[in-house]
């Protein structure tokens, strides 16, 4: 996409997967310049009355840049790494790719039960830490 079409201003590379691709495929050749219109006129913004009337109609609070959270979180789940979330969401800051990615319910549950097995399958002992005491001479 052309730097003067997005918003930090610098060309993009979009990757489709390969049922964005088959949308493109199956609406290619309706018009002679743009791959998406409505009612044969360029879509100029996605944030436009035709999105916020499917909105009502369906009863779902759901805003464009949801979809974006939506397959940031799907990269993450399948094990894409950060670098590769980050380039396919178009950030800069991998910061920024962290809040798009955070981590679904069933991974965090995962991730917690992880800590319940050690190397050999069986549950780790506690473990306690003891403060020492520094004796007068040593401070």
């Amino acid at each position: 996409i052309p730097g003067e079409k997005v918003k930090n201003r610098e060309d993009r590379l979009v990757v489709l997967n390969r049922v964005a691709k088959s949308v493109i495929e199956g609406v290619r050749g309706q018009h002679p310049e743009r791959v998406f219109t409505y009612y044969g006129r360029p879509v100029r913004s996605i944030n436009n009355n035709g999105w916020k009337s499917v909105r009502r109609k369906l009863d779902m609070p759901i805003r464009v840049h949801d979809l974006k959270h939506t397959f940031g979180r799907r990269l993450r789940a399948a094990g894409v790494p950060l670098e590769t979330r980050k380039i396919l969401l178009g950030h800069k800051n991998g910061d920024i790719t962290t809040h798009y990615s955070a981590p679904e319910l069933e991974e965090l549950i995962e991730a917690a039960n992880r800590v319940c097995e050690g190397k050999s399958g069986k549950t780790p002992a506690l473990v306690v830490l003891k403060h020492r005491t520094l004796s007068a001479a040593a401070r």
